[in-house]
């Protein structure tokens, strides 16, 4: 009887974050197209041919990847994040609390609506890619795993900003000032190896490098980090973000009052 009923509040809860951002649908996947498609209207045009001389493929073909990477990782960090807050300051996750859904099942729920998201918009973008230069698949389980795995880590990150958020200002602070420059520094543009040695060292220190180029390598075959290596600082942190988010549910952490 239990299993019944917390399958029903998580339910209740996916539900909930779908209607949600498909509600709003112009704001949360229209305006992420928009934005990728203004990215490949400007540099698809665009000549480098240091990138296209070191992997033999146009710039556009180079760039496509990131660009539904980052996407992917915005949408579902801004949906999580907001959604979240937004519980939090109407008190409606008050009425999750005091049900008897396991603090796993509520995080699961919320991280799930998040991914949905995360994996709709890369799906916009990746046929707007399309538009604009040829993609093919050189390692289809790479891709698929890139694209979950990266969508469920930005998810739980996005949870964590929303309980540890005080104002609506904390919950704009990381995407606004730590995951954008992150993001263009991570090598949406360029190869790191384009860099000066001591930049390459630098940027080997993002997290979002092994993201993209682990996705990047999955759709085209090239890639400028271990993808092992990749894969390992993904799923650490996934695991690390997900038992972190129940330490903070247990402790009451922003919802507590």
């Amino acid at each position: 009887m239990s299993i019944k009923r917390n399958w029903i509040g998580f339910c209740t809860i996916v539900k909930d974050e779908l209607k949600r951002f498909l509600k709003i649908w112009p704001q949360t996947l229209v305006s992420s197209a928009v934005t990728i498609t203004l990215y490949f209207v400007i540099f698809s045009s665009f000549t480098n041919t240091n990138i296209e001389t070191l992997y033999h493929i146009s710039y556009a073909e180079f760039i496509a990847p990131g660009l539904i990477m980052m996407a992917i990782i915005i949408n579902s960090y801004g949906n999580v994040s907001f959604s979240l807050w937004n519980h939090r300051f109407q008190h409606s996750i008050e009425e999750v609390l005091v049900s008897p859904l396991p603090n796993s099942l509520i995080l699961l729920g919320y991280t799930l609506g998040g991914i949905l998201r995360g994996i709709l918009v890369g799906l916009i973008v990746t046929l707007i890619a399309l538009c604009f230069t040829h993609l093919s698949i050189h390692n289809l389980g790479l891709t698929l795993l890139m694209v979950i795995c990266t969508s469920t880590l930005f998810a739980l990150a996005g949870f964590t900003n929303a309980l540890c958020a005080d104002k609506f200002d904390d919950v704009l602070f990381v995407p606004n000032f730590v995951l954008t420059p992150l993001i263009y520094l991570g090598g949406v543009f360029y190869s790191i190896y384009q860099l000066p040695p001591f930049w390459q060292q630098i940027s080997l220190f993002n997290p979002i490098l092994y993201i993209i180029n682990a996705f990047r390598y999955g759709i085209l075959g090239i890639t400028d980090v271990s993808i092992p290596l990749a894969l390992g600082i993904i799923l650490g942190s996934i695991v690390v973000l997900m038992f972190f988010n129940l330490y903070l549910l247990r402790k009451g952490v922003g919802i507590a009052t």
